[in-house]
């Protein structure tokens, strides 16, 4: 199961409470104070991993507690520190705050992280508040409570380049083909539930990460089809690759081209300014021919044309994915 959402209570250590204790020993009278301080709660972390692609193991456990600090005691003994906990999310998960909605941290690096609840620090004991005018305290703090937060996750899978368009234009047949990715594949709409990352590899050692999002329809960006769940993915591709099938049920493939442009610009205006590469698939069909002279016209711009059912045009396509990519 692809899980993209989540929301986690990150609930931070107290700190511990310091001591009120004096020294007793043997022939030693008004051994004066010798309280511990008390230890620092912990604190919740989340941290980028890359050995998580999904918020899937989250959905089970919504509270993360940090361990409180020791109490101090007496022989001037300091309470333990609290253990902090790391939440473990996937590069490029963006954390925002349930109840303001700011984001506290885009995480899309690996490695990245936040402090999400800080721990309480802990009291001082008796010990610190000795002076020359008070050589007996017998006042002591008590610990700090650590901080509470509820906080949203959501997770834009980080790729270099998005495959875009409408159902069953090849999306996902194409990145099978180009990449060890095994996204499903079949003869009807919406067989990609969930976007599905592959890494595309050239000659000369070059590689780039290449995104299948969900296909999409006509008003996806209110949340029709699949769309409105997804369309965030595309938000950090460098590169969108729109494939357009030359053989549509409806018979108009710059329909379809148009559909999924105002689907991204309702989404997001930003989204139409990025950098797209028009792809002409299902160019093996007859009648392809055709209809790709007329999406040329229209585009003016260049289509490449491919098969993703018998790979021709393979090599020219990533190329030219790899050429706008650095170009980026």
């Amino acid at each position: 199961m692809f899980v993209d959402e989540a929301q986690i209570v990150a609930i931070a250590g107290n700190g511990g409470n310091g001591c009120v204790a004096f020294r007793r020993e043997k022939f030693i009278p008004r051994g004066g104070p010798n309280g511990g301080d008390g230890g620092n709660g912990g604190s919740v972390f989340v941290v980028a991993d890359e050995a998580y692609t999904t918020l899937q193991h989250l959905a089970g456990k919504h509270h993360w507690r940090a361990q409180r600090g020791g109490h101090g005691e007496g022989s001037n003994r300091h309470g333990r520190n609290g253990q902090d906990v790391h939440v473990r999310v996937p590069p490029g998960t963006v954390i925002r705050d349930a109840i303001t909605k700011v984001t506290l941290k885009d995480l899309a690096e690996p490695g990245a992280s936040v402090c999400l609840a800080r721990g309480g620090r802990g009291g001082r004991g008796n010990t610190f508040f000795k002076s020359a005018t008070n050589q007996a305290p017998r006042n002591a703090e008590p610990g700090e409570p650590g901080e509470q937060r509820t906080c949203d996750l959501e997770l834009k899978l980080v790729a270099d380049a998005g495959l875009v368009g409408k159902p069953n234009a090849g999306k996902s047949t194409l990145l099978s083909r180009l990449s060890a990715a095994r996204p499903k594949v079949a003869a009807y709409p919406f067989t990609t539930l969930a976007p599905c990352l592959g890494i595309v590899e050239l000659v000369d050692f070059r590689r780039f990460v290449l995104a299948d999002i969900p296909g999409l329809i006509a008003g996806a960006h209110e949340g029709a089809g699949l769309g409105d769940e997804f369309l965030r993915h595309i938000e950090r591709t460098r590169l969108l690759v729109h494939v357009v099938d030359m053989c549509p049920p409806d018979g108009d493939p710059v329909a379809a081209y148009r559909t999924i442009r105002d689907e991204l610009a309702g989404y997001s205006p930003v989204l139409t300014e990025r950098e797209e590469l028009v792809v002409a698939n299902k160019m093996d069909l007859t009648g392809s021919d055709a209809a790709l002279d007329r999406l040329r016209h229209d585009v003016g711009a260049d289509v490449i044309a491919i098969s993703a059912v018998t790979g021709a045009g393979f090599e020219a396509l990533t190329e030219r994915i790899w050429a706008a990519l650095a170009s980026t």
